[in-house]
């Protein structure tokens, strides 16, 4: 067998993708005639970017049931990424600029000619992409950290699986001011369900559930604003989401409104985590 790996070393989990590629060893475009992705995906969450990589790898490799000496090639990106300065366990191993991941993998994934990216991870990363150029153009603080840290402030926990369990019996009308609260009724410029304030509405009696869904839902506006802001005199009109951030439940609705307000296009592609890990083998550096 020959495969490839791309890893993606993020700053609290990393995410693996592996290739079978064909005899000339082409990874181009994740052409089916000329490769096959293999169908485990893995992210690994530990203590440090080290460890995580290669605890990926070998979880990665007994899940598929792949033999080191079969790896032929890693692809290494993400921030984890500076701290590895030699082969892994021997194997050629190429780093990738983590922006360049981003843009060629989330084109790849998605079949477009340009792109704004959104890599939605611990903080945010936009990067403008097109098939013969990727450009980081900015970012935010903002991102997983975010949700992280105000939900151990505010509800006294930091497990994301505990969070979006809370949220999903939020109600957001319980924590958010909208336009239809300041002015009563319907403005022709502005849809009345639009946020007038993150927190701007809460009340002690608010629950936690309202309390982590208006967390999530601060956070993922504040992206969307952000993304759309971005495109403001560009022709491109397609966001691609990527990142953790875009699993999330509340995703899909929250850039279904900016998407019918703005009239871009957000897309979150079924491989959203893995978009980096996929564009580090896109890029063949």
């Amino acid at each position: 067998m020959n495969i490839i790996l791309g890893i993606d070393v993020g700053g609290s989990t990393t995410k693996i993708v592996g290739f079978e590629c064909n005899s000339a060893g082409d990874v181009l475009g994740f052409d089916s005639q000329h490769s096959k992705v293999l169908p485990e995906k893995l992210q690994v969450k530990a203590a440090d970017q080290i460890t995580s990589m290669y605890g990926s790898i070998g979880k990665f490799l007994s899940c598929q049931k792949i033999k080191l000496d079969d790896v032929s090639k890693i692809y290494l990106t993400g921030v984890g990424a500076s701290f590895i300065d030699e082969d892994v366990y021997g194997i050629e191993t190429l780093k990738v600029n983590e922006f360049q991941a981003i843009g060629f993998g989330a084109l790849n994934v998605t079949n477009l000619d340009e792109a704004l990216v959104v890599s939605m991870g611990t903080g945010t990363a936009f990067v403008k992409a097109t098939k013969n150029h990727i450009e980081h153009i900015g970012g935010t603080g903002v991102g997983g950290g975010t949700i992280l840290g105000l939900a151990l402030l505010m509800l006294g926990k930091n497990d994301i699986d505990a969070i979006l369990a809370l949220a999903e019996n939020g109600d957001i009308k319980n924590v958010d001011l909208s336009v239809r609260d300041i002015f009563g009724k319907e403005v022709k410029s502005l849809p009345s369900h639009l946020t007038a304030a993150n927190f701007g509405k809460i009340k002690s009696t608010a629950s936690e559930s309202d309390i982590a869904l208006g967390i999530i839902n601060m956070v993922l506006e504040t992206i969307g604003m952000l993304a759309t802001f971005a495109l403001k005199n560009s022709t491109i009109k397609n966001v691609v989401l990527t990142g953790t951030l875009a699993t999330f439940p509340q995703t899909k609705d929250v850039f279904k409104s900016f998407s019918d307000f703005t009239g871009i296009n957000f897309i979150i592609p079924e491989e959203a985590i893995f978009v980096t890990a996929l564009g580090a083998c896109a890029t063949n550096p």
